[in-house]
């Protein structure tokens, strides 16, 4: 379980603002992006995740701006092409010109982007209960993107990214809710997704003709239970980008790395590992 110890990290110049992240490991690099629940960071998503797929290369863990830790600039207007900015401002601060890109639900969708947008930038790409496509939102999306701070609330938030419900707890409800109401955190997550949140879906869409140029070697992971991000979304993906395979895990929800750890970890380490 996270702390704020432990979300903070790192920090480095990107633009206009410091983003704070995760360094571990070496070698070819592979930059994670985080999803986009109320009071997540790049630790909270991917602290399973780091210090195993760190074995065989660097793995690089930014929040993304008005999530975690990072400086949330006056009068910033979130949208994806100030995310994409960030994430290319990162790599540049970082010296880096080629990732391996892991992306989770909104992150998947902003792994999206840089493969259309800056292909040269990236080596293969794992879409993890990707948005990235337009869809009638779900009542779990509405729900999450629509959170108001209570314990309660946080408790049903996470009891809709799993199907297993040991992975819940009241302390992980507490901790989780606590991290939401940090200063300006609220704040900066309310303004994002504003109602009706359809428009935020469409916002994070990609034109599908741009996903079929996608050459990448892609992944694709879904949980079958996923109660957030349809399953449908990554069957899509699947047949727009041509490169590209797909896995779901049965009795899983969202939390694919977190239900599922070892054997995403397994599955992303052989398919980043092969040539």
């Amino acid at each position: 379980m996270q702390n704020q110890r432990d979300e903070i990290s790192k920090s480095i110049k990107t633009g206009d603002f410091m983003t704070n992240y995760h360094d571990y490991g070496e070698g070819f690099p592979l930059l994670l992006i985080h999803g986009s629940g109320p009071g997540v960071s790049a630790w909270a998503n991917w602290r399973l995740v780091l210090p195993v797929l760190s074995d065989k290369r660097r793995v690089l863990a930014p929040d993304m701006v008005g999530f975690g830790y990072t400086e949330r600039p006056e009068g910033i207007v979130y949208s994806m092409d100030v995310w994409m900015k960030q994430a290319i401002d990162f790599l540049d601060a970082m010296g880096i010109e080629k990732t391996d890109v892991v992306g989770n639900s909104f992150g998947g969708s902003m792994a999206l982007a840089l493969a259309i947008h800056h292909p040269e930038r990236v080596r293969k790409i794992v879409l993890m209960g990707a948005m990235g496509v337009d869809f009638p939102i779900t009542y779990g999306l509405d729900f999450v993107w629509g959170y108001e701070p209570s314990v309660e609330t946080m408790a049903k938030v996470l009891d809709l990214f799993v199907v297993d419900k040991s992975f819940l707890s009241d302390q992980l409800a507490e901790m989780r809710y606590h991290a939401s109401v940090e200063p300006g955190f609220q704040e900066a997550f309310s303004s994002m997704f504003p109602w009706p949140r359809q428009f935020s879906v469409k916002a994070m869409a990609h034109d599908e003709a741009l996903i079929k140029t996608i050459p990448h070697k892609t992944l694709i992971v879904h949980g079958r239970e996923d109660a957030v991000i349809p399953l449908e979304n990554s069957v899509r993906l699947n047949n727009l980008i041509k490169n590209s395979e797909l896995h779901v895990f049965g009795l899983c929800g969202h939390w694919t790395q977190i239900e599922q750890t070892k054997k995403f970890n397994d599955l992303v380490d052989l398919f980043l590992s092969q040539e």
